[in-house]
């Protein structure tokens, strides 16, 4: 026997719906890549984005048809966030931080038809555009006034989007349609595409609303640095249309100095983005002597926050920071450590350390950590193994891509985690970055994370490296702050007082920069071939 609910379909439309009847004077802030402040509410993103898809339907783009940008977090990118996939078509946003040949790679494999920009990525689109086959036209996200010169091979988007009406009746179609299209960062081989849906878009989007994930609401007023062009921004763009908060888009300007600025003229409470962004910030902040008077919470994610970080944020700022985990292909919420009454209830110090953890998965989601022959493994905090996930935005595919990705209809991770009884789960590190010294296992994150708490250190990576002895040895490679110094000693010294005696880095090499990918994550696979005979003799 079948219930009788309504079955309505769940569709991003439906997000811009509610959000124009309930809430249409709540404020979208941008930074503009013209470098003003621009503002508008949810009702202008309503119009516009009907103006989007009126506009691409003259252009004869059709439902299933991949529409691609190149571009910031702005209104702009909002109006296509909504005008696309509202219409029934899908909309790719493209990591201008790839290499120029993935970039290629990525558009001509989406077999994206369109391709909208922003003024700054034009001159990296202007180099690979003989390599963009399945591309018919380019529209530049900006006003007349600021088209370049006799370029008649561009569409000016205001122009584009101008002569059309306001209004639509967006189409109803199954919520399992597909909305949006995402490539992983594809440090090794090509990336791959993550093909998301109606129907997860909007859970994922009622998940993050809840207490204990990103406790967002109307009085919120939201600043995320996660850009738009990666993951859709972790998804915040569709939370607020359905929560009604303030959104402030920093669009190109992620520096300390633009943040700042953003954060305290706007009242921000709530910021989103990946560790180098906050240490920009909380250097800035040092540098001038202020204080985030107005935020509550600041979520990190895309890699592991270290304690220096964490404690950062609490003691000169009252900033929780709350450690988020997931990837592109959970779209990407998988598990948030949320403040709760119970975990603020703690001596700070244990307070800290809990909140090392990447949290607990919100309903929806399910984890669990395996051996090496998929037995699963206890719940104890002790137990590490490999990181299994499923639930309702959770990838069982990639785009045009046929093998199998799902074990048991379990997703594998990648990384290795423990999960504590209270379900809390911490990232061990990425299985390809884990260290095997002597048959024991070295965490090569929370080396990391010890030793950018010394003073003078800005960032710091570390390695496994052959050893003739014990298969494997921690390489420490140390990026120093500005106006300082320290040698190999005083940082082995302070490491080795928060880590096992065995886990002690062979070797400490000071070096200028550390590479990452496009996703803001260090890049270890160069410096493990620069590196590989480092400690052979």
């Amino acid at each position: 026997m079948l219930g009788l609910m309504m079955d309505r379909p769940l569709l991003i439309s439906s997000l811009l719906t509610f959000a124009t009847h309930s809430h249409p004077r709540a404020e979208i802030v941008t930074r503009r890549v013209e470098g003003d402040i621009h503002r508008t509410n949810w009702l202008g993103i309503s119009q516009r984005s009907a103006q989007v898809a009126h506009a691409l339907a003259r252009l004869g783009i059709k439902p299933g048809d991949r529409v691609a940008t190149l571009a910031w977090n702005t209104y702009r990118h909002m109006e296509l966030y909504f005008g696309v996939s509202g219409s029934g078509m899908v909309l790719h946003t493209i990591n201008p931080r790839l290499f120029p040949e993935q970039l290629a790679w990525i558009a001509s494999h989406a077999e994206d038809r369109i391709l909208f920009v922003d003024l700054t990525f034009l001159p990296l689109v202007d180099a690979i555009r003989s390599q963009l086959k399945s591309i018919e036209k380019i529209v530049l996200m900006c006003d007349a006034a600021a088209m370049p010169a006799g370029r008649s091979d561009l569409i000016c988007y205001e122009e584009l989007i101008a002569p059309e009406a306001t209004h639509i009746t967006w189409p109803d179609f199954d919520e399992r349609t597909a909305s949006s299209l995402c490539y992983t960062s594809g440090t090794t081989g090509n990336p791959k595409g993550v093909l998301y849906s109606h129907r997860s878009t909007v859970l994922h989007a009622l998940a993050s609303l809840h207490k204990g994930a990103l406790n967002v609401d109307r009085d919120s007023v939201i600043l995320p640095v996660v850009p738009m062009f990666h993951v859709n921004a972790w998804g915040i763009p569709y939370s607020v249309a359905m929560s009604g908060a303030k959104l402030v888009l920093p669009g190109p300007g992620m520096d300390g100095k633009n943040l700042y600025e953003l954060i305290d003229n706007e009242q921000a409470t709530l910021l989103l983005g990946v560790p180098t962004v906050w240490l920009g910030l909380l250097t800035y902040l040092d540098s001038i002597g202020k204080r985030l008077d107005s935020v509550k919470h600041a979520v990190v994610g895309g890699s592991a926050a270290p304690l220096s970080m964490i404690k950062a944020f609490d003691e000169k700022h009252d900033v929780f920071l709350i450690h988020a985990w997931g990837m592109t292909e959970t779209s990407p919420l998988g598990s948030v450590n949320a403040p709760t009454a119970e975990l603020m209830a703690l001596p700070k110090e244990e307070r800290y350390k809990k909140q090392l953890k990447q949290g607990r998965p919100m309903y929806g989601v399910e984890l669990k950590i395996v051996d090496d022959d998929d037995n699963e493994l206890p719940r104890d905090g002790k137990a590490f193994g490999r990181l299994m996930i499923r639930g309702p935005w959770v990838t069982k595919g990639y785009f045009h891509h046929d093998a199998e990705v799902l074990t048991d209809g379990w997703f594998d991770t990648g990384d290795v985690a423990t999960l504590d009884p209270d379900n809390y789960m911490q990232i061990v590190d990425r299985r390809k970055d884990v260290i095997k010294s002597g048959g024991e296992w070295i965490s090569s994150i929370d080396l990391e994370n010890v030793a950018v708490g010394h003073p003078a250190v800005k960032e710091a990576c570390v390695i496994g490296v052959a050893h003739p002895k014990w298969d494997e040895r921690p390489l420490l490679l140390i990026v120093l702050k500005d106006n300082h110094t320290a040698t190999k000693a005083e940082i082995l010294g302070f490491v080795g007082q928060h880590i096992a005696k065995f886990w002690t880095p062979d070797d400490v090499i000071f070096v200028p920069d550390l590479p990452h990918t496009a996703t803001g994550k260090l890049h270890k696979v160069p410096l493990r071939e620069q590196y590989a005979q480092h400690l052979m003799g």
